[in-house]
């Protein structure tokens, strides 16, 4: 399965570089290019796109911003020519940062941590068709776990692994949220902290700051906070 590709850089040159790197990939296409992040936010409103090649000073809206107007940002690859956003970037589960000018072999590298990192999907890394059978897969311990969608209840991050709990039984696997988010349809499951990813139907109740899950109290992030009431069509003055 092709992986899809949006570049976004207000530079022309850096959009032909990656051009080119994409070319040369079997495995990629280019879904598209953007000179400016308002441009990238309508063409990321149309769902095409499986990886971002991120920019982060460009007029007006910067990479950054995008990022986190995004509710269900694709996985990302920071590209810049500045070294001062790395821990920004990783605060929003980049999967790599790289530095301009950017040699052929170090964004394969970064390429490779996207493949790595992205879980398997029933039907090339998406959820099957059927809701009620949909499941995803995580590679862990040397094996492949089958986990139904449905039996899903949350998952919670810890460095560079993700731990996605059911009813009976957790899986620990390298891979960034903004992967496993990607995977996971909404609104049936819906982000609520930079770490924590919850099944709507599993909650058991909630308040301005806190989701139940069974016996487990989860953290609504202060960022979430209003997107996740809204979700829950909640007033977001609830207590």
């Amino acid at each position: 399965m092709m992986t899809r590709c949006l570049i976004v850089d207000d530079e022309p040159l850096a959009l032909d570089v990656l051009e080119q790197h994409i070319a040369r990939v079997e495995t990629l296409q280019l879904a598209g290019r953007c000179a400016r992040a308002e441009e990238a936010f309508a063409h990321l409103q149309k769902g095409d796109t499986d990886l971002l090649f991120l920019d982060i000073e460009m007029p007006g809206l910067t990479g950054l911003s995008l990022l986190r107007s995004l509710r269900r940002p694709p996985a990302t690859i920071i590209t810049t020519a500045h070294r001062d956003y790395a821990v920004d970037g990783f605060e929003l589960d980049v999967i790599d940062y790289l530095l301009k000018p950017i040699p052929f072999d170090r964004f394969l590298r970064a390429v490779q941590k996207y493949y790595d990192q992205r879980p398997a999907g029933a039907a090339g890394g998406e959820p099957a068709a059927d809701a009620g059978e949909a499941f995803i897969t995580l590679r862990a311990d040397r094996k492949v776990h089958k986990l139904p969608l449905r039996e899903i209840r949350y998952a919670e991050s810890a460095g560079d692994y993700v731990t996605v709990h059911t009813g009976n039984r957790s899986v620990t696997a390298r891979v960034s949220m903004a992967s496993l988010e990607a995977l996971l349809p909404s609104p049936r499951f819906l982000r609520i902290h930079r770490s924590i990813i919850v099944s709507v139907d599993h909650i058991d109740a909630f308040t301005a700051t806190s989701v139940d899950i069974g016996r487990h109290e989860l953290t609504i992030g202060r960022n979430y906070r209003h997107a996740v009431l809204q979700a829950l069509n909640a007033d977001p003055r609830t207590n």
